[in-house]
């Protein structure tokens, strides 16, 4: 059984498409598991039914208004021409007295699922040989799960997409089955284990980092920078402790695990929904993916 794991990683998500594009159209993988967190919930359905360039749409159209309905923060340009940002204070006080435990909001994000993601496709993955599975935390009884496309209807499946991806404190605390839930990948950010447990024995993974830390964080200048980079240290942690728990886990079941990187440092901010990066990421993503696969080749015809 061949599964394509897909980390999580927010605006990130662009490079992956491209390299999943290759993977899927050039070198014909016919993958039977797709596993996603976060981004890579978003990612695997359309990837499943081999709809690319409608989800390639997707992904390089969207901006911030089309993930929040409130947005907690204002992007400003930094004299070095990068992007930062600050807290919207008024919008983050107008959604406390909504009664809302978050800064922001992101019921837009959950809208567009719903307009991109038809339940006629829903419907047709389904009653298909392949499976689709989204990750989220469960921050009531302090676990990840994993929700299988089979195991639930179009709504709630929906839902659990959307709860994949909701990064709080920015964006929305979900209420399901009388338990708060979150992103995935506050728990499992890759996740590769599940994916060999589901009897996979060749994982190809879509990693939205570099595999070497190649900068240092500048200094946090004030409460929102400090919360993502705080963030960001938390899930850099959780997402290499699931890549050496995959590795040992493939090793025990002889699993083959394919590993996909950022070969460069995308963003600092991956909360960012920017239209001409992200375009140029997903090309990014396939022609890297392109390179990887030329270069084993390569290698194996030296060793031969």
């Amino acid at each position: 059984m061949r599964a394509l794991v897909i980390s999580g990683g927010g605006s990130k998500g662009a490079f992956a498409g491209g390299v999943a594009q290759y993977l899927l159209e050039e070198l014909d993988h016919d993958y039977d598991l797709f596993v996603g967190t976060s981004t890579g919930s978003l990612l695997i359905p359309h990837l499943a039914l081999h709809k690319v360039e409608k989800i390639k749409e997707v992904y390089t159209s969207v901006d911030q208004s089309s993930i929040f309905s409130h947005r907690p923060f204002l992007i400003k340009k930094d004299k070095y021409g990068g992007k930062q940002i600050s807290i919207a204070h008024l919008r983050v006080l107008r959604n406390f007295f909504r009664g809302s435990k978050t800064f922001g909001e992101s019921h837009n994000l959950r809208k567009l699922i719903k307009e991109t993601f038809t339940e006629e496709e829903f419907i047709e993955l389904k009653s298909g040989p392949k499976e689709v599975v989204v990750t989220v935390s469960n921050l009531s009884l302090n676990q990840v799960e994993y929700k299988s496309i089979n195991d639930f209807e179009y709504e709630d499946f929906l839902d659990w997409i959307w709860i994949s991806c909701n990064y709080i404190p920015f964006m929305s605390l979900v209420k399901k089955e009388g338990c708060e839930y979150a992103d995935g990948g506050f728990g499992s950010m890759v996740p590769i284990e599940e994916a060999i447990n589901r009897g996979a024995t060749t994982v190809d993974v879509i990693i939205l980092e570099t595999e070497i830390t190649y900068y240092n964080r500048l200094p946090s200048k004030n409460v929102f920078s400090l919360l993502t980079n705080m963030h960001a240290y938390m899930l850099d942690r959780v997402e290499k402790q699931n890549i050496r728990i995959g590795k040992f886990v493939a090793g025990n079941k002889d699993a083959v695990i394919n590993l996909y990187y950022t070969p460069t440092v995308l963003t600092t901010n991956s909360l960012i929904f920017d239209k001409k990066m992200m375009a140029s990421w997903w090309e990014s993503g396939f022609k890297y993916a392109m390179q990887k696969n030329t270069e084993l080749n390569e290698i194996k015809m030296q060793d031969s």
